[in-house]
């Protein structure tokens, strides 16, 4: 007979799979992961915004398993190292996910969803960055949030450059095109500031310095010419 601890023992779970992904969805991960972390941190919200993890919450089933290209687990110390997650030794399960599409379409726009409801993720976003504003078969952004007595419901479908996400209480932006295409948040009634990357945001502190700087040199510089005029005026 398996006892909750054999099944402990017994079960293993993977913290990695032979399964690749396209080149675009670890790029857009690469930016956006980083960048989520910061937001979270400047406006004190504490969690821990992972990538590409895989996250279990079926204890004794490895199979009932998701890797989210970017997540976020509310609460959560953000420098902890997860090589994986099982939400039954914590309790505690994404708020928010995000799933890039890839070329499966039915993994991504039908298991996926209903996976994620099944894992009990307050808020999934499905981005595709093969879509375009004429296609017919694939949706450029698709939001799912959880509603009560309904479960997680898709609530937004999209094929412009943004959405609202209420969890992260900010706006999700295409920027880029093609293979270029990024995800970047954004803040404002419309989503119209983009958040900084920290290279922008370091760029602008270097620039804001620099405009200091001069403008108090050109103080000094002002203040010396004024008092070298009394000097002469006074002789």
């Amino acid at each position: 007979m398996l006892t909750r601890g054999s099944i402990r023992k017994s079960t293993l779970y993977p913290e990695s799979d032979d399964m690749g992904e396209h080149e675009i969805q670890r790029l857009i991960a690469e930016l956006l992961r980083p960048l989520m972390d910061r937001f979270l941190v400047e406006r004190r919200r504490p969690a821990h915004v992972g990538a590409d993890q895989f996250i279990y919450w079926k204890e004794g089933t490895p199979t009932r398993r998701l890797a989210p290209d970017v997540y976020v687990l509310p609460g959560v110390d953000r420098s902890i190292v997860i090589p994986s997650w099982k939400t039954w030794e914590t309790g505690i399960v994404p708020s928010f996910a995000l799933e890039i599409a890839g070329g499966d379409i039915a993994k991504d726009y039908d298991h996926g969803p209903a996976d994620y409801a099944d894992l009990g993720v307050s808020e999934l976003v499905v981005f595709d960055p093969h879509a375009t504003p004429t296609s017919k078969t694939r949706l450029r952004w698709q939001v799912f949030r959880r509603v009560a007595k309904r479960g997680l419901v898709r609530v937004d479908v999209s094929q412009g450059d943004r959405v609202k996400s209420k969890v992260l209480r900010a706006w999700l932006r295409a920027v880029g095109s093609d293979s270029g295409v990024r995800i970047r948040i954004a803040e404002g009634e419309n989503g119209e500031d983009l958040f900084p990357t920290e290279a922008e945001a370091e760029r602008a502190a270097r620039e804001a310095a620099e405009a200091a700087r001069d403008a108090a040199e050109a103080e000094v510089a002002r203040l010396r010419l004024v008092i070298e005029r009394a000097k002469r005026s006074g002789r």
